[in-house]
């Protein structure tokens, strides 16, 4: 396999960057995260108190969220991007906590708040949630906005594919929980896209090398965010490393994984993240001292010096 059988980019790997210009004809296209004030089963009581261990939303959540409205953050979204980024269109990516975790009549008033703004130039809308928060008449309802002639992504935190992992961070969910929603998602229109922490307490390399598998084995999975273990302010984990660290990933180990994992991941799949980086006033550990450019440069730079490429050693059939 050569570098030239990887459909998005120039790098080696389906960079979702180069998905975006290709699909929307070398527009810019920029995401808004919006934050609809939802809480997950696992904070209200419904499945258990705190959160998941490591979370703590303030660390992914943009200071927009402070302003009043959906409205409001939209329209200061788009502005940012377009005077910093110089964004011409854009995805309404609903991120904080668990996005579909409402009745389906709030989830529509609030997502069409959000979409009805500048719609000429909203291209799609992306939702994040957990496994075990969808069901027939949500994904009902974010396909009718894909018959609209929106882009329709639903986001799965799967975290771990290991429920002992998942049970010691409080998650709330197994494995399980996920296979189930993929389930429901077999025959959707909805693009899926999963997203997974490597690094986690008590995973072994070979345990995070299997990620890889495990998520070829879903057609349905159009994309991937992978993100190392960060350890941030106001978390129970960040409480517990405090008083007594564990290991965490260098960036050189972190590559090293990556390495790994990409050549066994399917051709096919656009990686919307390698890693990600939390505000540096949230950031207890790991701290890599270098810009989010920066990092990115020298995962790409490694592997093109490895001459690493997605989907190498995948020997599975290719999903249409």
């Amino acid at each position: 396999m050569s570098i030239k059988t990887l459909a998005y980019g120039e790098k080696n790997y389906n960079y979702y960057s180069a998905y975006l210009r290709e699909k929307y004809h070398g527009k810019r296209v920029y995401k808004v995260i919006v934050d609809g004030g939802f809480t997950c089963p696992n904070r209200d009581g419904s499945k258990g108190y705190g959160g998941c261990t490591y979370c703590n939303t303030d660390s992914f959540t943009p200071a927009s969220r402070n302003l009043d409205s959906i409205r409001e953050q939209v329209l200061h979204g788009m502005e940012n991007a377009t005077q910093n980024y110089k964004a011409e269109k854009f995805i309404i990516y609903f991120q904080p906590n668990s996005n579909t975790y409402a009745p389906v009549e709030e989830l529509k008033l609030m997502y069409d708040e959000a979409l009805k703004i500048n719609s000429e130039n909203i291209v799609g809308l992306s939702v994040g949630t957990r496994p075990d928060c969808l069901d027939a008449k949500i994904i009902e309802l974010l396909e009718s906005y894909k018959n609209r002639g929106l882009e329709v992504d639903i986001e799965l935190g799967i975290e771990s594919i290991y429920n002992e992992t998942l049970q010691n961070l409080n998650r709330g969910c197994t494995h399980e929980d996920f296979i189930s929603a993929m389930k429901l998602l077999e025959n959707s229109s909805l693009d899926v896209c999963v997203h997974t922490i490597l690094g986690l307490p008590g995973e072994t390399r070979e345990m995070i090398v299997k990620y890889a598998n495990e998520i070829n084995k879903f057609e349905k999975i159009n994309f991937v965010k992978f993100h190392h273990l960060h350890i941030v302010k106001g978390s129970i984990m960040g409480v517990k490393y405090k008083r007594e660290p564990f290991p965490l990933f260098t960036l050189e180990e972190y590559t090293d994984i990556l390495c790994e994992i990409l050549p066994k991941l399917r051709p096919d799949i656009v990686i919307q993240r390698l890693f990600a980086l939390s505000d540096v006033d949230m950031l207890i550990a790991p701290k890599w001292g270098l810009k989010k450019s920066q990092i990115q440069n020298y995962i790409d730079a490694e592997l093109e010096r490895r001459n690493i490429l997605q989907g190498s050693e995948y020997r599975g059939e290719m999903s249409v």
